[in-house]
């Protein structure tokens, strides 16, 4: 059985970094102001426009809007900090909140009988 299909009314997530040559404030500015973010992550994603929570500068989290996916309630955080040799580290966190089972084909979960 897989560690999310074991784990009722839990979270999941997955977490990225990149290291970016472009400094802090560009990147903060990408994540953060709505004309800029659109390119990216358009607001047709979100389920709010708005973040949820922010610290400018720092830290930026937005709910997903994702009506159609097994995992409706997720949010996204996006973390920056200097890079060490210059640039920025930026960190993607997608939390999956709520009831993360899977029904797939492939989720080890309950045998599936087909109809004739």
């Amino acid at each position: 059985m897989s560690d999310i299909a074991s784990k009722p009314r839990e979270e999941a997530e997955i977490a990225l970094e990149y290291e970016l040559d472009a400094a802090p404030e560009k990147v903060w500015r990408a994540i953060a102001v709505a004309a800029f973010r659109e390119r990216w992550l358009p607001e047709a994603d979100l389920a709010e426009p708005e973040p949820i929570a922010s610290v400018p500068g720092v830290e930026v989290r937005y709910r997903m809007r994702e009506e159609d996916a097994p995992f409706p309630e997720s949010t996204v955080t996006f973390r920056i900090e200097p890079a060490p040799h210059g640039g920025t580290l930026f960190r993607i966190i997608h939390r999956i909140e709520g009831d993360v089972r899977r029904n797939g084909a492939n989720d080890n979960l309950r045998p599936m009988g087909l109809a004739a």
